[in-house]
């Protein structure tokens, strides 16, 4: 029986971090590097601490995400052997379900809808894996968690960690 892979949508596959990032520079005028978020939580990142939330509830936001360095390949990679699913909680932010649904078929086309889950609490979700880069997720997650790196994780240790997506499709192969 094949395993199953349940991924996280923002910070995973999606780059959020950079997208925040260059709006508050469009916005602010104020260039935000990287390295001087790390450790902060989305509504501490910037000066203006309620500029991340406004972002997300901004229309676009979503639609326009980068892609994560390397995970169309690792999504096509992983489905030759896994069944996988992408779970987003989105419900937090409901305007950006149309935009993520769009944002999935124009990068992701392999995806079926019938593989894609937005809810509003993952601890339902009841795949083998789940790759998420907030530990509130994977902390109530009954399968094996893998956490993907991300600016607002890196003072938690306690699940497995990839930084890359290759990372992510080497650790998860070796669970075949």
């Amino acid at each position: 029986m094949r395993k199953s892979i349940a991924i996280d949508m923002d910070g995973v596959i999606a780059d959020t971090e950079t997208q925040f990032i260059n709006w508050y520079e469009r916005d602010y005028g104020i260039k935000i590097h990287p390295q001087d978020i790390l450790g902060f939580k989305e509504d501490e990142m910037f000066p203006d601490k309620t500029a991340a939330r406004k972002f997300a509830f901004t229309p676009g936001f979503f639609r326009t995400l980068p892609v994560m360095p390397g995970a169309v390949e690792a999504l096509k990679k992983l489905m030759e052997n896994f069944d996988v699913y992408i779970a987003s909680a989105a419900m937090e932010f409901p305007q950006s379900l149309p935009e993520k649904h769009a944002w999935l078929q124009e990068h992701f086309p392999f995806i079926s809808w019938h593989n894609i889950i937005f809810c509003g609490d993952k601890s339902i979700i009841g795949t083998d894996f789940l790759v998420d880069d907030h530990v509130k997720n994977l902390d109530f997650f009954k399968g094996k968690s893998v956490m993907f790196h991300a600016f607002h994780n890196v003072n938690f240790n306690h699940h497995q960690r990839v930084k890359t997506w290759e990372d992510a499709v080497i650790l998860l192969e070796t669970h075949l």
